[in-house]
């Protein structure tokens, strides 16, 4: 796929061809010892997150989602409780909320596509018992203010770090300030796994407790389930390769800041709104988003001269019809509403070039005139 463009959005291949010696030797090292499930790797891979995140406890996990959908069973959220939580996300925040029986509330964003506190205000109701804030494309929601809200209102509040890995906020890791947080390994982030994985971040003891018990059906021991939970054990071969990788995500973010700052400097200002990094963030660029008017016909001239961007996302959470039962409508969330009308996801991987980058950039002056 990636030879079909000039300048690709994603390319994998080209990651395990850079990495190919040592990922096969990771393979190799789990699978000679013959122990597949919960092994030391797993545990030496959860200590470097703590050991790199500052959180005392990583409970690794089988995605993200499964992180998010723990967290909140750990701390003790269900049937007639609201969440509050932006509806600029990945469909897995509001349906982690729906599948363990609570409702999700929304409230509009920033114009960095993170949740508006002082929305998040607004939106509080007797049943409300938990704040999900998404750091969206790696930026760190305004966590003070959402700390300082749930702490005056006694709210729990869940981080969907999904693609916090190596983004900061007032010098403190994403995923580090709220009961709990879920991060997620995904192929598709700066931090990645063989497959799907994840992991949930915390320094209570007691949910780190209840989701060890929890991703492993409950067992204390093989002959004694204290509780009936599932299987949710991030793969040791993924475990593996994400410890190798975790030692490089410095290097994989700084090549994506590069690329990111080479648009910054040469797209003009105007048709296109591309938020900036503020002096106390240091955002992880999972994606580089950018907010264009006549958002389509811009993504069709760019795929002509060989440049590959991707929608992220084109319907915000409360329009798909999974979310109808929830009675909102159009309207209702018009910040958001507006962003995903516009937004597009520019290549920014650490395998282009600034040449390939300025490329595209250029383009994108070409297509509006300026």
């Amino acid at each position: 796929m990636a030879d079909e463009f000039k300048v690709p959005f994603i390319d994998l291949q080209m990651r395990y061809e850079e990495e190919r010696e040592e990922i096969l030797a990771c393979v190799d090292r789990v699978l000679s010892k013959g122990h597949l499930v919960l092994t030391e790797e797993v545990f030496e891979f959860e200590q470097k997150v703590c050991d790199y995140t500052g959180a005392k406890h990583c409970i690794s996990l089988n995605s993200g989602t499964d992180a998010l959908m723990i967290g909140m069973w750990a701390m003790g959220i269900g049937r007639d409780d609201e969440v509050i939580t932006p509806p600029v996300s990945f469909v897995a925040s509001t349906g982690s909320i729906a599948h363990i029986g609570a409702t999700p509330v929304y409230a509009d964003v920033l114009d960095d596509q993170t949740i508006d506190p002082a929305e998040i205000e607004k939106k509080i109701t007797p049943r409300t018992r938990a704040i999900m804030p998404v750091h969206w494309v790696g930026r760190i929601a305004d966590m003070d203010p959402i700390m300082d809200i749930a702490r005056r209102h006694n709210l729990l509040v869940i981080e969907d770090a999904a693609q916090a890995m190596a983004a900061y906020y007032k010098g403190r890791h994403g995923g580090t300030f709220a009961h709990c947080a879920a991060v997620s390994a995904h192929p598709l982030k700066n931090l990645n796994a063989i497959g799907d994985g994840g992991f949930l971040l915390t320094d209570d003891d007691e949910i780190a407790r209840k989701a060890k018990l929890y991703r492993t059906h409950g067992l204390e021991s093989r002959d004694n389930c204290v509780m009936f939970g599932v299987n949710s054990r991030l793969d040791v071969v993924s475990a593996e390769v994400l410890k190798f990788r975790l030692d490089r995500l410095k290097g994989v973010v700084e090549a994506r800041r590069r690329n990111a700052n080479v648009y910054r400097s040469i797209i003009k200002p105007g048709p296109v709104f591309i938020p900036e990094e503020k002096a106390h963030e240091q955002v992880s660029y999972v994606m580089f988003i950018a907010q264009c008017d006549d958002r389509d016909r811009l993504q069709k001239y760019l795929v002509d001269h060989g440049v590959q961007t991707l929608v992220y996302y084109g319907t915000a959470l409360h329009l798909h019809k999974a979310a109808e039962k929830y009675g909102y409508k159009r309207g209702d969330f018009p910040v958001a509403e507006r962003q995903c009308d516009r937004v597009l996801a520019l290549p920014h991987m650490q395998y282009l070039s600034e040449d390939q980058c300025a490329y595209a950039a250029d383009l994108v002056n070409k297509f509006y005139g300026v």
